[in-house]
């Protein structure tokens, strides 16, 4: 968030609850990354996830009771927050009507939420119930986007789903925070037993069949920066991508916005994120490098 922005329209794209009226899965968010409204699709309402981020702001240990996904009732909801979006009665909300003018425009349909979307076995069936959406509401440029850690990128699920996003516009956006494996572990925390060299394995073979957004979070850790050594791997990590035929449409570097799980995570000052972008920028060349800026903020769970 830049220092000039206004606190009303700050408060509405700072306001990632995934909880709408009495919708299960479906979450309408003002996203200062998609420059809109994101239509949030929340696949993990039982808030499980492959990775257990430092920076994680959902409070995991508060269960919300769901353990599936109705796909008949993810239909409804999809249908209810276009109509509202394309109508207009969504911006007489009292929660989205500080929205900017410039950003009263459908963006995307966005799977993220309170886990990792991809884990879901019928995660195909999904994309495909949300592509089904958007084209009987008319909204053939709203993009499909899949925010993942990418630890299931090689899944049967998401294998079947790739021709359903490509049809649809749809974009695949993967997290990558580290260089180095220790990094990796030691920011990302993966349940599994997942190394740094197959999340880059994961997302070079998708981005080799479409081009891919990469989405960075850069912190401190205890008043401590990424070490110079770790940006200089995470750099070469972009080159693997790309060395091995991977497209990258555009890479995201930002901070803490909002509230993390571990009060040992805290935002990365302005100055030093403009520095690191700088390096990454000189490492990728014409992929563009966008930055995201974030606020100091205390540790309270789900926002």
């Amino acid at each position: 968030m830049s220092s000039t922005e206004n606190p009303e329209s700050g408060r509405v794209i700072r306001d990632h609850r995934r909880q709408w009226r009495d919708c299960l899965y479906v979450y309408p968010v003002i996203s200062r990354r998609s420059k809109g409204l994101s239509i949030g699709v929340n696949l993990n309402p039982d808030k499980r996830c492959t990775f257990g981020c430092l920076y994680c702001q959902i409070d995991r240990r508060v269960a919300r009771g769901l353990d599936t996904v109705d796909l008949d009732a993810l239909r409804r909801e999809l249908d209810l927050a276009l109509a509202e979006a394309v109508s207009g009665r969504l911006w007489d909300e009292p929660r989205f009507a500080p929205t900017p003018g410039e950003m009263r425009r459908i963006n995307d349909i966005a799977f993220s939420g309170d886990g990792e979307p991809t884990c879901l076995a019928a995660f195909d069936r999904a994309v495909s119930v949300a592509a089904d959406a958007k084209a009987a509401a008319g909204q053939d440029d709203v993009k499909l986007v899949v925010i993942t850690n990418a630890s299931r990128l090689d899944s049967p699920q998401v294998a079947r789903a790739l021709p359903i996003l490509d049809a649809s516009g749809g974009e695949i956006w993967a997290k990558l925070d580290a260089g180095t494996d220790a990094y990796f572990h030691r920011v990302n925390r993966p349940h599994l037993k997942l190394r740094l060299d197959e999340v880059v394995r994961n997302i070079a073979a998708v981005a080799r069949g479409r081009a891919v957004v990469i989405q960075t979070l850069l912190f401190r850790i205890r008043g401590a920066p990424p070490p110079p050594e770790e940006v200089d791997a995470y750099c070469a990590r972009l080159r693997e991508i790309l060395d091995a035929g991977g497209r990258l449409k555009l890479i995201q570097l930002h901070t803490i916005a909002r509230s993390p799980a571990d009060a040992a995570a805290t935002r990365l000052p302005d100055a030093d994120l403009d520095a690191l972008a700088a390096r990454v920028r000189r490492a990728v060349g014409a992929v563009p490098v966008e930055t995201y800026y974030g606020q100091d903020v205390p540790p309270q769970g789900d926002v």
